[in-house]
């Protein structure tokens, strides 16, 4: 495998060793009580599963384990297991050569980037894209091409179970994958857990265990287990029949976490149009991407210091700065006089600056003394990489990477943001202050939760795809709220205390919902965002 200077090893090879609770179940789960199974390990590392399946005397057939690095597959081969085969090979050849078949193929393949692939490795994964008629692109992580390729191996009827990101349920480079699997398997079970099984890098990952069997029906289920460790007190039998029909309309598979109930009513949402998107209503995109925000926003005292003022935009410039449904001059004040970097410097060609203000280019000179003018985004722009493209002021604020809520604001002191914040452009005859406040409901932070993605950290983020995906309740009349609101967010009212109040004036008065149909919301609002946030305890 290709070196990339500063790559640690474990990014490398992505190897993020099963614990044993883990690969015990999923042989548990996979060979139930079958003896003639031909079982494929397609990443055995030092031979965890080997050696569960020795442990645990599973009775099979044959089992063929690969592993691209040779200390490990020398260390997987000494465990001796009857009728079992290490190759040490990459299994992305393995797979475009055999002409086996398997009936269970079980593992933890690699957690690794495109990137990192070398040109051959990426040549063989293509392969395993094209046979299976999916397009392989540069975001795809090995473990896509994994399962992918695996499933391509099963025979008529068998059995995948895997140990993968939680990504699968909801990043875009998934998406075909979830196709894919919702078309080729009859039955799907999603193990998630409560804990992290990872810690120390921070990846929630998931069980995914997947069914053929040659039936017309396709049917997944999610089951979160507080930790690995209650595994072993779960009953396979409690597997055999997932009861949801999958969605294939369903962009993330994070709507599995919720019950038959949940899912019924948010798909209601979607298809009778009561509420639109907010792309009816917005324009969603990223903020300004400096290249180097250390350089470009900047405090008062900078400003000063390089007589930089002629240059020197209001900036707002993190989300922490958010603290109403409005961002207004006294706002932005407050952040100048507390010493933030509240300037975003915009800067006209370097001539220029250096016939009308030549004190002010020494800040250039600081900058590229600093090396600041070599880095990608700065680099691309040549000569003149002081001059940031995409200087447009939104009219509303959306938050990007988001802790307990997310949150939309209004950019009353017309100022700059950079891309921690996604900019919003309202469309013609909406108005803005009755847009943002009619975000503030349980519906809308619901949807706001299913579209995201969330990170091991508790951390949800999203995209401006996304966020224009969110269901939003907007009526012009909702305005009058927006001075009540903005008042009890700069107290810190409590959101529930801020729902109370929009829920009934906006989802009840306005659009009819019922105090059932705002329960409902509100618990699956909850549901979704305290599993998010679990994962920072």
């Amino acid at each position: 495998m290709k070196l990339i200077e500063n790559a640690t090893v474990e990014k490398l090879r992505g190897a993020f060793y099963t614990p044993e609770p883990i690969a015990s179940f999923i042989l548990k789960w996979g060979v139930n009580g079958s003896a003639d199974y031909d079982i494929l390990e397609p990443s055995c590392g030092d031979g965890v599963f080997l050696e569960q399946l020795k442990a645990n005397n599973h009775k099979f057939n044959s089992i063929t384990a690969i592993e691209f690095d040779k200390t490990e597959a020398e260390k997987a081969n000494k465990i001796l297991l009857d009728n079992s085969t290490v190759i040490n090979t990459d299994f992305h050849l393995y797979c475009n050569e055999t002409p086996k078949q398997f009936n269970l193929i079980v593992g933890n393949p690699p957690y690794i980037r495109y990137q990192y692939f070398d040109k051959d490795q990426q040549k063989e994964a293509d392969t395993i894209f094209k046979k299976a008629k999916l397009k392989y692109s540069k975001l795809t992580n090995a473990w896509v091409s994994f399962v992918v390729g695996s499933s391509l191996l099963l025979k008529e009827k068998g059995k995948i179970g895997f140990v993968i990101p939680a990504e699968l349920l909801q990043v875009s480079y998934a998406q075909q994958l979830r196709e894919f699997l919702a078309h080729f398997y009859n039955k799907i079970n999603i193990i998630s857990f409560e804990k992290l099984v990872f810690p120390n890098i921070q990846q929630e990952v998931v069980l995914l265990l997947c069914e053929k069997n040659g039936e017309n029906t396709h049917l997944i289920e999610h089951l979160e287990l507080r930790d690995a460790y209650d595994l072993e007190k779960l009953d396979v039998n409690k597997l055999r029949c997932p009861n949801k029909k999958i969605d294939n309309k369903a962009s993330k598979w994070t709507y599995y976490f919720l019950s038959q109930e949940e899912i019924d009513f948010l798909d209601s949402l979607k298809s009778n149009r009561r509420l639109n998107s907010i792309k009816k209503y917005a324009r969603n995109e990223v903020g300004i991407t400096t290249g180097k925000n250390e350089f470009f926003t900047v405090n008062e005292t900078i400003v000063h210091q390089f007589n930089l003022k002629e240059y020197a935009k209001p900036l707002m410039g993190r989300s922490i700065q958010l603290n109403g449904l409005t961002f207004n001059k006294n706002d932005w004040k407050e952040n100048v006089n507390l010493g933030a970097r509240a300037y975003l410097l915009v800067f006209p060609s370097q001539k220029e600056m250096k016939e009308n203000n030549p004190e002010s280019f020494e800040y250039i000179e600081y900058g590229e003394n600093h090396e600041y003018h070599k880095g990608y985004k700065c680099r691309i722009r040549g000569k003149e990489w002081q001059i940031v493209p995409s200087l447009k002021i939104p009219e509303v604020f959306f938050t990007r990477q988001i802790h307990l809520f997310p949150k939309m604001v209004f950019n009353e002191a017309n100022a700059y943001t950079t891309d921690t914040v996604h900019r919003v452009y309202m469309k013609e005859n909406v108005n803005a202050n009755a847009f943002v406040v009619s975000f503030y409901n349980s519906i809308s932070l619901a949807f706001s939760e299913i579209v995201g993605r969330s990170y091991g950290g508790g951390v949800l983020e999203l995209m401006p795809n996304e966020v224009e995906e969110i269901l939003i309740p907007y009526k012009i009349e909702n305005a009058e709220l927006f001075p009540t609101i903005d008042k009890m967010m700069r107290k810190k009212n409590s959101i529930d205390d801020i729902l109370k109040i929009t829920n009934e004036k906006i989802l009840k008065d306005g659009y009819g919902f019922t105090d059932e149909d705002i329960k409902l919301a509100d618990s699956i609002w909850k549901k979704l965002s305290t599993r998010r946030l679990n994962r920072n305890k």
